[in-house]
């Protein structure tokens, strides 16, 4: 039962944050910042965050951005879901590089075949 819970709150977080990255990068043309997976702590303490960026090459820049910014992240993300959480887990935002591995294993096999 607690797993549930914990999979409905990284549900909540997911869509919200999602929708808090999609207003940020409006401003950015190109640019597109997708909330991959939320894995939330037993305690609720901590979040983390995997992020799916495109385009790629953007990746660590635009990771170290979000990191820098974390603070009004989590200030937006309560003003979102105070009615719903009473503690706002910590975020700890990270890469979430399975589609660039999944391309390169299609190359590869590309490769192989050719």
């Amino acid at each position: 039962m607690e797993g549930t819970r914990l999979n409905k709150i990284g549900r909540l977080l997911q869509k919200e944050l999602g929708d808090i990255f999609q207003k940020q990068t409006q401003g950015m043309p190109g640019t597109l910042i997708s909330v991959s997976a939320v894995r939330v702590s037993p305690d609720l303490g901590m979040a983390k965050v995997y992020l799916s960026i495109f385009p790629s090459e953007k990746g660590k820049e635009l990771l170290a951005s979000v990191e820098h910014n974390n603070r009004t992240i989590r200030y937006d993300l309560a003003q979102r879901v105070r009615l719903q959480l009473r503690k706002i887990p910590e975020l700890s935002f990270f890469l979430d590089d399975s589609l660039d591995y999944l391309d390169n294993i299609d190359n590869l096999l590309k490769d192989k075949k050719g």
